[in-house]
């Protein structure tokens, strides 16, 4: 079968040459389609229900996450089904067979959960995590004040309400992670002294401010020939405005209660768990950039710092955007390694076979045929999507390695094979010269030739 495929080729070289033209051009367009990353996402379809109701983890156990995990059990194409249950939160894992897409399995999940969601208790907040994966944390930054003149409060809120949202609009980008900082909050410090004072009890208090917090809309009145709408505004937006909120009245005197007879009403920070800190300068403000799933980590992360780029000159005076982690380098990296590792085995070949063989014509075959394979390994790699990452990029390198030897002993064998050749002629036409000149010297008298002559005459 071998020597067939060698016969035809042999026979057709111009398919053959038009044919590797062919694969090379389309492996050159798989080499700038493939997605780049530096670590490869093994991980399994997952979607991730994320719960959230200040209760014990035992509570939350048997009435949140046992009900969604028995809900979800009859979901197509499931594999495994985890829970977790901690205080206040509660994780459900969902892992879907290979090859299933991530967004059919997140609206399977979503059809599956309007049945249960009613049936939790009340107050119980239910999610789909972000369509990310644990590989998606690809770009990390910090917002550093130069001047002194923000606080870390001022700093997360400018944070939230403004460049996360210029991130998150990137195209590829999951979400942007906020880390470090005080989340600013209305905090309402109630005396329980006033309160038993005056006998209110403090969800009296809970459902005013509640109740106050909002806009509501009437109808349509008309006069003169006009339309005119009707609406109440209610908006918190200053602390007075909660201060000033109506709790009861009196019922023989009608004197209103208000918030500020009964608490303390400031700005506070919420609790947090953790702070961020960059190089021992203290407590900073950062964000961490999180890839969707199946994008492309290189092109993400270019368009991050695009984004960034615009965004600086919009900044408060003072602040400045520091790069904190950067995948793109490690990326880099890598491939600059396959790289600097093709263009060094290349020369070694080349040079061991003109060393060697002493014959540059040989040399070329090496040269050319492995970039041209590893061109072609890209081909399968941009068609089953998978990334081109360290683990891929090193097989490559290791694969050139086992494409050198066969290199050499192509080129060698038909170079020996020839050599051997040319020694058995030369031993041919030597022998029969000493036979002539035998012949000549013993006056045509015939005499038993040696077995070298007669093997060289039989050859």
């Amino acid at each position: 079968m071998i020597n067939r495929i060698i016969d035809i080729c042999a026979k057709n070289k111009f398919l053959v040459f038009l044919f590797i033209s062919v694969g090379v051009l389309i492996g050159v367009h798989s080499m700038k389609n493939t997605k780049l990353d530096a670590i490869p996402d093994l991980s399994d379809t997952q979607v991730i229900v994320y719960s959230k109701w200040d209760r014990s983890p035992d509570i939350m156990e048997d009435q949140v996450t046992y009900p969604i995990t028995s809900a979800l059990l009859g979901l197509p194409r499931v594999k495994d089904i985890r829970g977790f249950s901690d205080f206040g939160y509660s994780y459900v894992y969902i892992i879907f067979e290979e090859g299933t897409d991530i967004y059919w399995a997140r609206s399977r999940t979503l059809e599956y959960l309007n049945s249960v969601v009613p049936r939790l208790p009340k107050g119980v907040e239910v999610e789909l995590a972000k369509d990310a994966t644990t590989v998606g944390w690809v770009y990390q930054y910090a917002l550093v004040d130069t001047t002194g003149q923000f606080s870390i409060e001022k700093i997360r809120s400018y944070q939230d309400w403004y460049l996360r949202y210029a991130l998150q609009s990137v195209p590829g980008v999951a979400e942007v992670a906020p880390l470090g900082g005080f989340v600013r909050q209305y905090q309402v410090n109630i005396d329980p002294n006033k309160l038993l004072g005056y006998r209110i009890p403090i969800n009296m208090v809970v459902d005013a401010i509640g109740k106050s917090n909002n806009d509501v809309g009437a109808r349509l009145v008309e006069m003169s020939g006009r339309e005119y709408m009707v609406r109440g505004r209610g908006y918190i937006k200053s602390l007075d405005d909660i201060g000033n909120i109506v709790v009861m009245s009196n019922p023989q005197t009608g004197t209103p209660v208000l918030v500020k007879d009964l608490a303390t009403v400031t700005f506070g920070p919420d609790m947090r768990r953790g702070v961020g800190e960059l190089d021992g300068h203290g407590e900073v403000v950062g964000g961490v950039v999180i890839m969707r799933f199946g994008e492309d980590a290189q092109k993400v992360i270019e368009r991050v710092k695009q984004r960034i780029t615009d965004i600086e000159p919009t900044l408060p005076k003072g602040l400045k955007i520091v790069t904190t982690y950067d995948r793109s380098d490690l990326i880099d990296r890598s491939v600059d390694n396959l790289k600097h590792t093709l263009i060094e085995e290349l020369i070694i070949v080349s040079l061991v076979i003109m060393i060697f063989l002493w014959h540059f014509p040989s040399a070329i075959i090496p040269i050319i045929t492995i970039p041209i394979t590893v061109i072609l390994a890209f081909i399968p790699i941009q068609i089953s999507g998978m990334s081109a990452n360290i683990m891929s990029l090193g097989g490559i390198a290791i694969a050139i390695g086992a494409m050198i030897d066969a290199a050499v002993v192509v080129v060698a064998k038909p170079r020996i094979h020839d050599g051997t050749r040319a020694r058995l002629r030369w031993e041919r036409t030597a022998c029969h010269a000493r036979s002539q000149l035998w012949l000549y010297g013993s006056r045509r008298r015939v005499y038993q030739l040696p077995n070298t002559v007669q093997s060289a005459r039989g050859f």
